[in-house]
Order: structure tokens, then sequence, then C-alpha cells
């Protein structure tokens, strides 16, 4: 009875040691966890109140916002100039093209309204456009012509009204 009594209290001692280790591991990392989290508090609120804060992340919103609006923006080419204008057109063409290739239908279609709007002879273009492009695309691109060849148009001046032709699906239809 002595020898099991012996091995019960050495059997405890060794459980009580090891409980004692872990206890102490948990509270270091408790410990550490806290103060992890207290530094994340002081540095988030000490960047809060800084007086630039605000504003630099306000500036930061501002650049991001016209980066994107910038992007989806064209610039245009000089109309007088043939040579810019061919460029424009097939650098125009291809963006679409690929954007189309990508499931990305409105900016293709935007590229290739783009182009229409700058060819010389609309009407072939879009009866090439018509063959190649499937039915639901290109009924988007004869949606959108209107508001495109808007922007391209030149400013009216009050002495010359002339009337401007738009292409319609009924006027593409007459083409075949």
């Amino acid at each position: 009875m002595l020898l099991v009594f012996s091995v019960r209290i050495v059997k405890s001692r060794y459980y009580r040691n090891k409980l004692q280790m872990v206890s102490k591991t948990v509270a270091a990392a408790a410990i550490a966890g806290a103060a992890f989290v207290s530094y994340c508090v002081y540095f988030d609120r000490k960047r809060r109140s800084d007086p630039d804060f605000r504003k630099n992340l306000m500036e930061r919103r501002r650049k991001a916002r016209e980066m994107k609006q910038n992007a989806n923006a064209t610039t245009l080419p000089d109309l007088r100039d043939p040579a810019q204008v061919q460029k424009f057109f097939l650098e125009e063409v291809q963006k679409g093209e690929e954007l189309l290739s990508e499931g990305k239908f409105e900016e293709g279609v935007e590229h290739l309204t783009n182009a229409v709007a700058v060819c010389g002879q609309p009407q072939q273009l879009l009866q090439v456009l018509q063959q190649t492009l499937p039915p639901h695309v290109f009924s988007m691109l004869i949606e959108k012509l209107p508001t495109i060849t808007q922007r391209f148009s030149p400013p009216k001046t009050e002495e010359k009204k002339e009337p401007t032709t738009q292409a319609t699906i009924a006027d593409v239809d007459e083409l075949e």
C-alpha cells in the first residue's frame, strides 16, 4: 500500500508540474496577444487622430476615382489628320476585338463604336460587323452609335444646321 501511495504522489507531482508549465505558456501567450491587440488599437487611434489622415485619405480616393475615369475615357484624334484617324481606328478595332474575346461586351462595343464613328465608310464596316459579331453584341453596337457620333461630331454653329445621319438597324438591314 505504501508503494501504491508513493506512486500516486509521484504521478500527481508530475502532472502538477506539467500543468504549471502549460499554465505558464498559456499565460505568456495571452499576455503577448493582449499586448499586440493593445498596440494595434494604440496605432490605429494615433493614425486616425492625425490631422492629415483624412485629407490624405480623401486625396488618395479622389486620385483613384480620377484614374478609373481616365482609364475608361478615350482620347480623340485630330479628325483633320488622316494618319491619326487611321491609327485611332485600327487601335479601337483591335481593343474592341480583344475585349469581346475576353467576354467584356460593353467595353468591346464601346471601342468598336468609336471605330465606326471615325470610319470613312461606316456602312461597309457595319455590314462586316453584322456578319462577324453575335446578334446581341451587334444590337448593343447599333444602340450605342447615336451617343458616340454626338461625341465625335464637331460643335454645331448657329450659321449652318446640317442634318446629321445616324445609322439604325433598318439602314443596316437595307444594305443586305
